[in-house]
């Protein structure tokens, strides 16, 4: 994945709003950007394997860099 926002360009590290618990299945965002939008398939202590639920694109991230999504967020229309 290539770096897609000023916060990852600028090592900037935002902290989450509480412990996150991130799971296979969970619905998950990067950095401080709003979209797009991943699927987290597999974890792997600090490593997230994400997919990119508008276009199906697989990616591994840091798990610091997943911020994880409301389970009501609409996902399916992300990229309209």
């Amino acid at each position: 994945m290539f770096p897609s926002s000023y916060s990852h360009v600028f090592s900037i590290h935002p902290e989450p709003n509480g412990p996150q618990h991130i799971r296979p299945g969970d619905q998950v965002r990067c950095g401080e950007n709003l979209y797009p939008h991943f699927e987290v398939v597999a974890v792997d202590r600090d490593t997230v394997w994400l997919r990119n639920v508008t276009d199906g694109s697989d990616h591994l991230a840091p798990l610091s860099r997943c911020r994880k999504l409301p389970p009501d967020a609409n996902l399916k229309h992300a990229a309209e």
